[in-house]
């Protein structure tokens, strides 16, 4: 296992990040302990939860698995979505914020969480009330680092620059949808993330299952994530992406590895990215994810992999600025 500084924290991660949404549901606190174990043989020291994930069952079991090494591990948590019916009880107001961090520091067993995301950017609560909150939390203690996911790069940009103003914590990761079928972080959030020196984790690397390889070809499955959670099948239901899915299997079987190790190395190839969340529902299904590391991603190979799927256009539209027929640069 490599370890990557994390942005500008100065602290080691593992090349790889362990999401924990399938505790406490897909994988039982059995199962789970099983991961947690199989993640750090490999040198795993990443874990990305959140209070959300299976109602707050998934901060509880990581928080027991965590005894006993907890300052050798990079523990994230986040909060913005609902976690009841309470009208107050979602968003990146001063309110729910505390009451949330309380909440996961309890289930987590820990006295700090290492980075703290907002899951999602409040369109209704200012900004700066959002980042002040998060601020006091670091200041008290509770948060070592702050993040953002799901953000766009401009409201990132905006949330550091009010942050540097006011002399606050700034964000120093970051955590955006990123896979072959997915490639908009590519555009506008990477750029962003290298120039300010954010770290990036980025989900979904095998495009929710997408890129598995069990979507390729006429028979499909009738279930999994991508059939039962209408989240996900809205998410992943163009055609030209079960096309891009159809090609790199055919690809990855061609080359000898399977799509998940193969859709894993060449999310984490990018060099914006620090480490990509990989996840599981059992050690079976965690251990291709793993071996990711074993593939040598060289700038051959993942351009052959890249022209698969479409080039997201430049932030400009002005497609011609990647071919010979512009003004040209300084």
């Amino acid at each position: 296992m490599k370890y990557k500084i994390l942005g500008k924290t100065g602290i080691e991660v593992s090349e790889l990040c362990l999401g924990t949404m399938s505790f406490g549901g897909q994988a039982d606190e059995k199962e789970s302990a099983k991961i947690f174990k199989q993640c750090r043989e490999a040198g795993i020291n990443f874990f990305d939860c959140a209070n959300v994930y299976e109602k707050g069952e998934s901060e509880t079991i990581l928080g027991k698995l965590i005894q006993g090494n907890r300052n050798d591990l990079v523990i994230t948590s986040k909060a913005y979505f609902p976690t009841s019916n309470d009208v107050n009880a979602r968003g990146g107001t001063r309110k729910h914020i505390m009451t949330a961090i309380n909440e996961s520091l309890n289930r987590l067993n820990t006295d700090y969480i290492d980075i703290y995301f907002l899951h999602r950017f409040d369109d209704l609560t200012p900004i700066e009330e959002t980042l002040r909150v998060l601020e006091d939390l670091v200041k008290s203690g509770k948060v070592l680092y702050l993040g953002a996911s799901n953000f766009a790069a401009w409201q990132i940009a905006k949330a550091v620059g009010i942050s540097e103003k006011n002399c606050w914590n700034r964000f120093e990761c970051i955590q955006p949808m990123y896979n072959l079928v997915k490639r908009q972080a590519e555009v506008e959030i990477f750029p962003m993330a290298v120039s300010e020196n954010i770290g990036v984790i980025n989900y979904s690397p095998t495009g929710g299952g997408l890129l598995s390889g069990k979507y390729a070809g006429i028979k499909r499955p009738k279930i999994g994530r991508l059939i039962e959670n209408k989240m996900y099948e809205a998410r992943y239901n163009d055609s030209k992406m079960f096309d891009v899915a159809e090609k790199f299997a055919t690809l990855s079987k061609k080359l000898g590895y399977s799509p998940i190790s193969l859709a894993i190395a060449w999310a984490k190839s990018h060099p914006a990215v620090t480490a990509p969340i990989i996840g599981g529902r059992n050690t079976e299904q965690l251990k291709d994810s793993i071996d990711s590391l074993k593939i040598e991603m060289t700038s051959e190979l993942r351009e052959k992999i890249s022209n698969i799927s479409i080039d997201p256009p430049p932030a400009t539209d002005r497609n011609e600025e990647n071919t010979e027929h512009n003004y040209g640069q300084r």
